[in-house]
């Protein structure tokens, strides 16, 4: 629940900009921290060179970032300024018991630097005198005596005999601290908390305590606090009461990953719901400043929205604005050719990729060339009227064959969700639901079912035998909720299983399809209904066509609530947390743990106003509508633990690989050519042999990973706090050697590089278009001799288009995936990291070179497999190479690259 006085706390939110201006820039003009000044002839000192690297806070397309920059002036000139003391590792001060201080070195010219047009980063030469004995820097204090703030860059220090530099830990924003005390930053020399030296013990744990707060208050933007929070943001019941939704985390009934506390005031209908956040104002969207995107992603994002914007200005984007402001009326497609009108010629690729954003790399675009950039990038021909899609990858070079049986099943293995399909081990297939609730537990598919549709030689028991029979199977998961899911309107759901066989030529045959409704009161019986493939050579069988899309929308539901969001976003983000609480940036895990975690938290809070809160885009566009991210919650309650999100296990688990020492990463692959788990494990690989190098150069012994203090809470609080819904579930593996904290960082680098790359970035590709990948279902399958049985004899294609999403609905999900699907300039993709000097330790910086080397071998080796045809999963029959686990990529929208985190 929130806490504090409602009222107190929005007049407090609204008021801050102010608040903060003023309070900051009388501060500025009488600081209370004063630089001391140092007599540069003292012959008991030696001179050190310090370069400070920092960015003023100028956003595209946010001009009023001038004025303040011009307040920030004013105030440096009548005499606030920006300062930097150093601190001493070795040398103790008797009374602080805190390394020894230097004095304190003003930025001198401020204001002299151009404001507009801005080089991105701006440096400044400091010159510090410290005592002969002051021993080893191993910290900076940095004062900001300015209203607003300063992105830091970067901090270096030349020692006197000009050989060698000391690199700081940096790039983080630093506000006003005139009332408080300076940001402390660290060298990027790595200890553990037994090994720190003595000057930064104090310091250490000073940061660490600043970093966890006191759990109360509403946060500022200016505040640098990880705690945790509940999802009791997602609904809006002052609003609306249907907008009302049930707290997701903290109960029996749904429990959930924790997320980012920010202290709003709650609802005044529901007291145990946060009131949302105010449009554009952003103290009320609170995440640690540092965790929000950065410059470039900034600007790339709010472009790229910009971009899909004015690609939907077309007569079938009204519907999608009419949707967006809760006018429903559905307006379907007639037919193929009117969703092929939406998207821009083949060859003429539309969106972020091509837009000419940034000259170069440090210098940033003025903002009449940014828009000038947009509306040229929106031409298509030499018209710029003509504002269209992106043509997708599934249809770019055949516009047929992703209706096939074919590309249908070939996506289970090598599409936007191949982690759902798994091996049959009994049949017929049987549900764990209560037969009295929910009907008979056994399958409707039967032996006769399977048997006419296998090969000549097989039936259901032998292909069973031989490990041949595969399910997806969705029948549990939506069973408890079809009944509540039916009664909203405009939607049409059913529970699917889905039956295959692996041929001989190691593509997956669909055997039978079939879709469940549950008894309407408890005791009564089921209504399951088996539909089973054509004979190739019929006419197109409109039934059939319906049957797959109503798998295709469980697929798709389960794909965005359960494997994209709740498996990588929401279980992320109360690690993230957690590492920023107990792992200090000192602290060797946290070096390497840190490019996992860029950007999250902001795109979850992003997510959480406008893409799975209540009325958002998930809940208006999927046919779960306001049940969506409910089942996320029941999911991860029954199936989520630790262990098994490392996908080795993974695969094992679902019967897709077995052990065997003698194979290629110790498992063998009962369908060899599965395109997400053969990439998949040769980056699981390279990325456990780099966590294993650091480990080996981070700890002597076992001995070690247990007296590690820091690192044994962190991973107490990832478990008992972050995920304390599940925190006496098995799968918790205990911290008690390098091995295991070894399997333990290489999961969380897998759930947020590969798994989250896998279900997001091709998202365009796939299910831009919508017959590909219908969100939302609006019609049942009519039953034989009904009147709308002979409606879709009469019209089966009028029947079709009424039954998969409307034309809003298409539209909102294209232009949200388009945004979604693209790849920032800025992105840090595995084996790479942004950061100059993110560290001088030279055995760390061989390790990663030779997991840099690692990663570029499996690109080749991924980019080897999709140039032989006759691996036909990775690339027939709509001729679409499965990329999406290439490590590497340039910007844009290219459906590859695994950017190190949760990123977009």
């Amino acid at each position: 629940m929130a806490s504090g006085n409602a009222q107190s706390g929005k007049e407090e939110s609204w008021l801050l900009g102010l608040e903060q201006c003023v309070e900051g820039f009388w501060s500025g003009i009488f600081p209370t921290h004063k630089a001391v000044a140092v007599d540069s002839t003292d012959c008991g000192t030696i001179e050190l060179k310090g370069t400070l690297t920092l960015r003023k806070r100028l956003l595209l397309l946010n001009l009023t970032d001038l004025g303040r920059d011009a307040i920030d002036d004013l105030s440096d000139v009548l005499g606030a300024k920006v300062s930097v003391e150093l601190v001493s590792s070795t040398s103790v001060d008797p009374k602080t018991r805190k390394g020894l201080q230097s004095p304190g070195v003003k930025i001198a010219n401020w204001s002299e630097v151009p404001d507009f047009p801005v080089e991105q980063d701006i440096k400044f030469d400091l010159t510090f005198h410290v005592a002969k004995d002051f021993g080893v820097v191993g910290a900076i204090i940095v004062h900001n005596g300015h209203p607003f703030e300063f992105l830091l860059v970067s901090f270096s220090l030349t020692l006197p005999d000009q050989s060698t530099e000391i690199h700081f830990r940096c790039n983080s924003w630093v506000y006003n601290t005139s009332n408080k005390p300076g940001r402390i930053f660290f060298s990027n020399q790595v200890y553990l908390p037994s090994q720190t030296p003595a000057g930064l013990v104090a310091l250490r744990a000073e940061e660490l305590n600043n970093l966890r707060g006191d759990g109360t208050g509403v946060r500022r933007v200016q505040d640098r606090i990880y705690d945790y929070a509940v999802y009791n943001d997602l609904g809006n019941p002052d609003h609306n009461p249907s907008y009302k939704r049930p707290i997701l985390g903290g109960s029996e009934e749904f429990p959930y990953p924790r997320r980012c506390r920010t202290g709003r005031p709650p609802t005044k209908t529901v007291p145990e719901s946060e009131s949302p956040p105010p449009p554009g104002i952003p103290q009320w969207t609170y995440i640690p400043r540092d965790e929000a995107f950065a410059q470039y992603k900034n600007d790339d994002f709010v472009a790229n929205t910009i971009i899909a914007g004015l690609e939907s200005l077309t007569s079938k984007a009204l519907m999608w604005l009419a949707a967006a402001m809760e006018i429903r009326e559905e307006v379907n497609f007639e037919n193929f050719e009117q969703i092929f009108k939406m998207y821009a010629p083949k060859g003429v690729i539309k969106g972020l990729e091509n837009l000419p954003l940034r000259g170069s790399s440090n210098i940033i675009t003025h903002p009449l060339k940014f828009i000038r950039s947009i509306f040229n990038g929106l031409e298509v021909e030499g018209d710029p009227s003509s504002m269209l899609y992106p043509l997708p990858g599934v249809v770019a070079e055949d516009e047929v064959s992703w209706s096939t049986d074919a590309e249908f099943t070939r996506e289970f293995v090598a599409g936007l969700n191949p982690m759902v399909i798994t091996r049959v081990t009994e049949f017929p297939l049987k549900s764990q639901m209560d037969p009295f609730q929910y009907g008979d537990p056994i399958s409707a598919i039967t032996a006769k079912h399977v048997n006419r549709q296998l090969p000549d030689g097989w039936n259901v028991y032998t292909a069973l035998a031989a490990k041949k029979l595969f399910v997806v199977d969705y029948h549990d998961t939506y069973i408890t909720y079809i009944n509540r899911i039916n009664a909203q309107p405009g939607v049409a759901f059913y529970a699917s299983r889905t039956l295959l066989f692996l041929t001989s030529d190691g593509t997956l045959q669909v055997l039978a399809i079939e879709l469940t409704l549950p008894p309407s009161a408890p005791g009564g019986a089921k209504n399951s209904r088996v539909f089973l493939p054509p004979d190739p050579d019929s006419t197109k069988n409109w039934v059939w066509e319906l049957a797959k899309a109503h798998v295709i929308s469980n697929d798709s539901a389960f794909h965005q609530v359960v494997n994209h969001f709740t498996r990588t976003h929401a279980v992320v983000e109360p690690i993230i947390i957690a590492t920023n609480r107990q792992l200090s940036a000192l602290h060797p895990i946290n070096l390497i743990l840190v490019p996992h975690f860029k950007n999250t938290m902001d795109i979850n809070s992003a997510a959480r106003q406008s893409l799975i809160n209540a009325g958002g885009i998930i809940e208006s566009s999927f046919t779960p509508g306001k049940y969506s991210l409910e089942l996320g919650a029941v999911v991860y309650k029954r199936d989520w633990r630790f262990d098994e999100q490392g996908l080795p296990t993974d695969l094992v688990k679902r019967g897709m690989a077995i052990p065997d020492s003698s194979a290629k990463h110790g498992l063998q692959l009962l369908l060899e050519d599965y395109p997400y788990a053969v990439d998949g494990l040769d980056l699981w690989a390279a990325i456990e042999t780099w966590y294993t190098d650091f480990v080996d150069i981070a700890y002597a012994n076992d001995a070690e990973v247990v007296r590690d203090v820091e690192l044994q809470n962190w991973w107490t609080e990832v478990r008992t706090v972050g995920h304390a819904d599940k925190k006496d579930a098995p799968g918790w593996p205990e911290l008690n050697s390098k091995k295991n904290l070894v399997q333990i960082c290489v999961t969380i680098a897998w759930v947020a590089s590969c798994h989250h790359a896998a279900v997001n970035f091709g998202q365009y590709q796939y299910a831009g278009f919508m017959p590909n990948h219908p969100t939302c279902m609006r019609r049942l399958i009519p039953e034989e001799n009904t009147v709308d049985w002979n409606e879709l004899q009469a019209h089966p294609k009028k029947f079709y288009f009424e039954t998969v999403s409307s034309q809003a609905q298409a539209i909102t999900v294209m232009t949200t995936i388009q945004i979604l699907s693209n790849h920032a300039y800025d992105e840090e993709y595995l084996g790479q990291r942004n950061e100059a000097n993110w560290t001088n330790d030279e055995k760390i910086l061989t390790a990663f070179k030779k997991y840099h080397t690692n990663i570029t071998k499996v690109d080749e080796l991924i980019k080897g497999r999709n140039a032989d045809k006759t691996l036909k999963n990775r690339y027939s029959p709509v001729q679409l190479e499965y990329e999406l686990l290439r490590p590497h990529s340039e910007g844009g929208l290219t459906g590859r690259g695994v950017p190190n985190s949760v990123s977009i």
